[in-house]
C-alpha cells in the first residue's frame, strides 16, 4: 500500500487539515476528531484501500484499517496534516469537548451509572431467583437460608448511594473515599430511613442557616440524582482547594472543609431540591408508561432505538436505577427488550431474505446478538443501511412496548434486557414472553414486506475496495493447506458475534473467535513473529511464517487505559514460539476501571483462506486448537 496516498486521500475527505481537532489511533481504527462534520465526505473514505469502514462513536470520527496497517497510515497522516501526535485520552477528551451539553450531560450520567451494573446486576438476579424458587418451595420463606440470601439481593439497592458516590467521584475526578463518606452521610442511620417515613410517628427537624428554615432529618434511600450533585460539587471544591491550601496543610485542611462544606450543603439544599426534582421526574415518567391503553409505553418503545443511534440512551441507566431505587420494580427495562428484541427480529428477517452470502452472514449473527440485548451490530451493521428495516424494528419495539405497559411489568435490576431478561422478570414470566413475541413478530413480517434484495447494492459500502485489495493479494497464499490458530489465553471460548462491540461482532476487522479471559497472560498462538505491539500494549499483532496474520486484542476499548495494567515480554520484530509468554495484564483491576476484558482473537487477512472457522466454544486451555484457517 502507498500509506502516504492514503493518509492524503483521508486528510482531503474529512475537510482538510484545518478541520482536525485532534487525532490518534489504537490497534486498528484511526480515531478522529474533526471539527465540521458536514466536510466529511464518509463514502468517499470507505472507497480508499485498506478502509473496512467508517462509523462515528462518542464524538470521534473512526475510520477502520486494521492492525500493521493504521499505524503506518497514522504516521503519514500526522506528518501530512502537519499536526502533532495526541494520545488517546487527549482525543477522548476532544471528542467529549466538542459534543453539545446534553449528550456531555447523558455521558457522565453513563459514566456513572455502567460500572455500577454488575452490582445491581448480581442483586436483581438474586432477589428474582428467591422469588422464583419461593413461588415453587412456599415454606422457603421461611428458612434461614432465604433470610441470609435476602439480605445479599438487596444489599446493593439499601447502599446504593454508596456505590453512586464512589463511581461519581472517579468520574469527577475527586477522592473516590471522600465521595463514599458524602453518601454515607445521605444514609446515616441517625437519620429516619426513607422508606420508614410513611409508617414513622413523627420526622425530627433541625434548623438550617441559622434559623432561616428547618429540614427534616430524613435520609436519601430511593434517590441517586441528589447524590451525583453532592459528589460533582465535592470534588469541584476539593480539587479547588488542592489548588489553593498550602501544601504543608493540604492533607489535613483539603478533606475536613471538602466534607463539611459538602456535607452541609447536601442536607440543607442538594438534597431536598435535587431530590424533589428527581421525584418530579420519576413520577413524569411512570405517569407515561402507565397512560391509558399503553400509549405513553408504546412512544417509549417507538424511540428507544433513535436514542441508541443518538448515543444518549445512558440516560436510561440513572432512570432505571431511580425506579428500582425508589419502588423497587423497573418498569422501564421492558420497553427496552422489546426496542431490542425488534431490531434483531429486523435483522433476522433480512438474513432470511436475503440471497446475498456476505450480508447473510453478517445479518443473522448480528440479530441474535440482538435478542441477547446488544442491538448495536444489528442497529449499525445492518438495519440503518437498509433503514426500511430499522423504521420495521422501531414500530416491533412500539408494540411490544405497549403489551408492556398494558401488562404492567417490570423487573428486580436493570443492565440486562432480551433473553437474559427472563432471570430478572421471575414474577412475570407470561407477559415478558408476550412483549418479545409481539416485538419480534410484528418487526420480523415489516422487514420481511419492506426489505427488497435490489437495495442491496445501494447500500452495501462497507467494504468496497478492501475486497479488490484482498484478492489480489490471496494469490500469494496457499488456501489449499490448513493451519490452526491455538488458545492463547486461558478461559472461555466465545463467538465473535457476542463481543460487546460492533467492530469485532460484525467481523469488520476479519473472523475469528473471542475469550473471556480466567488469567492475565497471553501466549503466542503459533509459532511466527510480533509485527505489531502496541505502545498501550493492549494488543498485540502476530504473523506466521505462512502468511497467516492474526490480532490479539485483549478487552474492549482498553486503549483509553494509556498501557496501564499491561506488561509486554516480548518487543515488535522478534520471533516466537507456540506457547511463549507474550504479555501480563491485571484483569481483575481492568474490570475495576469499568472496562470489559473480553478479547478478541482475529485473523486479520481472512479474505486471503477459503474458510476461517471456530473448533471450539467454552472452557479452553492454552494451546488448544480453537480456529481452523483454510
Amino acid at each position: 500500500m502507498d500509506y502516504r496516498s492514503i493518509a492524503k486521500q483521508v486528510l482531503e475527505n474529512i475537510g482538510g487539515k484545518e478541520n482536525i481537532i485532534s487525532a490518534a489511533h489504537c490497534a486498528t481504527r484511526l480515531r478522529l476528531v474533526i471539527g465540521d462534520n458536514g466536510r466529511c465526505c464518509k463514502e468517499k473514505l470507505e472507497e480508499i484501500e485498506g478502509v473496512k469502514g467508517v462509523f462515528e462513536a462518542s464524538g470521534q470520527l473512526q475510520i477502520i484499517f486494521g492492525t500493521g496497517v493504521v499505524n503506518k497510515v497514522y504516521e503519514e497522516f500526522v506528518s501530512a496534516a502537519g499536526i502533532t501526535a495526541a494520545s488517546k485520552e487527549e482525543v477522548k477528551q476532544a471528542a467529549a469537548s466538542k459534543q453539545n451539553i446534553f449528550k456531555r450531560l447523558i455521558k457522565t450520567l453513563g459514566d456513572v451509572f455502567v460500572p455500577i451494573i454488575p452490582a445491581i446486576v448480581a442483586s436483581g438476579l438474586l432477589m428474582g431467583l428467591l422469588e422464583g424458587l419461593c413461588n415453587v418451595f412456599p415454606d422457603m420463606a421461611n428458612s434461614g437460608s432465604y433470610t441470609i440470601i435476602h439480605l445479599f439481593s438487596n444489599a446493593a439497592f439499601v447502599f446504593l448511594p454508596i456505590l453512586i458516590a464512589i463511581s461519581a467521584a472517579r468520574v469527577f475526578g475527586g477522592n473516590i473515599f471522600l465521595g463514599a463518606v458524602i453518601g454515607m452521610i445521605m444514609i446515616h442511620t441517625d437519620l429516619v430511613n426513607a422508606w420508614a417515613v410513611a409508617t414513622a410517628d413523627s420526622v425530627p427537624t433541625a434548623q438550617a442557616w441559622f434559623g432561616l428554615y428547618d429540614i427534616k432529618l430524613v435520609g436519601y434511600q430511593g434517590h441517586v440524582i441528589p447524590v451525583v450533585i453532592a459528589v460533582w460539587f465535592m470534588c469541584m471544591l476539593e480539587k479547588k482547594l488542592h489548588k489553593i491550601v498550602p501544601e504543608m496543610i493540604d492533607l489535613f485542611v483539603t478533606p475536613l472543609v471538602t466534607v463539611l462544606a459538602t456535607g452541609y450543603l447536601t442536607l440543607t439544599i442538594f438534597g431536598p431540591v435535587f431530590s424533589w426534582i428527581e421525584n418530579g421526574v420519576l413520577s413524569a415518567v411512570e405517569y407515561l408508561i402507565t397512560l391509558p391503553f399503553g400509549i405513553g409505553s408504546c412512544l417509549a418503545g417507538a424511540v428507544y432505538a433513535p436514542t441508541v443511534v443518538a448515543g444518549v440512551h445512558h440516560m436510561y441507566n440513572a432512570l432505571e436505577a431511580g425506579l428500582l431505587s425508589a419502588n423497587g420494580v423497573n418498569i422501564w427495562m421492558p420497553i427496552a427488550t422489546a426496542a431490542n428484541i425488534a431490531q434483531g427480529a429486523a435483522a433476522l428477517a433480512l438474513a432470511l431474505k436475503t440471497k446475498n452470502q456476505k450480508l447473510k452472514a453478517l445479518a443473522l449473527p448480528s440479530s441474535l446478538s440482538a435478542f441477547l440485548g446488544i442491538t448495536e451490530p444489528a442497529i449499525f451493521g445492518v438495519n440503518l443501511r437498509f433503514f426500511k428495516c430499522f423504521i420495521a424494528g422501531c414500530i416491533g419495539g412500539a408494540c411490544g412496548a405497549l403489551v408492556a405497559g398494558v401488562t404492567g411489568i417490570g423487573a428486580s435490576a436493570y443492565g440486562i434486557t432480551g433473553l437474559f431478561g427472563y432471570l430478572i422478570t421471575t414474577d412475570y414470566t407470561i407477559q415478558y414472553t408476550l412483549v418479545i413475541l409481539v416485538a419480534a413478530a410484528v418487526a420480523f413480517l415489516l422487514s420481511w414486506i419492506l426489505f427488497k434484495e435490489e437495495n442491496i447494492q445501494a447500500a452495501d459500502t462497507s467494504v468496497p475496495a478492501a475486497d479488490a485489495s484482498v484478492q489480489t493479494a490471496s494469490s500469494s497464499v496457499k488456501t489449499e493447506e490448513g493451519h490452526t490458530v491455538y488458545c492463547p489465553i486461558k478461559g472461555e471460548v466465545i463467538e465473535l458475534k457476542d463481543v460487546k462491540d460492533e467492530t469485532f461482532a460484525g467481523e469488520v476487522l476479519g473472523k475469528g473467535a473471542a475469550i473471556l479471559p480466567s488469567e492475565g497472560k497471553v501466549y503466542a498462538p503459533f509459532a511466527g513473529k510480533i509485527e505489531t505491539l502496541f505502545d498501550t500494549k493492549h494488543a498485540i499483532g502476530i504473523a506466521g511464517g505462512d502468511g497467516m496474520e492474526v490480532l490479539i486484542h485483549i478487552g474492549i476499548n482498553t486503549v483509553e487505559l494509556g498501557g496501564k495494567f499491561y506488561e509486554a515480554h516480548v518487543k515488535e520484530g522478534e520471533e516466537v514460539r507456540a506457547g511463549q509468554l507474550l504479555i501480563t495484564f491485571d484483569k481483575e483491576q481492568i474490570q475495576d476501571a469499568g472496562y470489559d476484558i473480553t478479547t478478541p482473537v482475529i485473523v486479520t487477512n481472512t479474505f486471503d483462506y477459503e474458510e476461517v472457522s471456530m473448533l471450539k466454544t467454552g472452557t479452553a486451555d492454552v494451546l488448544d486448537k480453537i480456529i481452523a484457517v483454510r
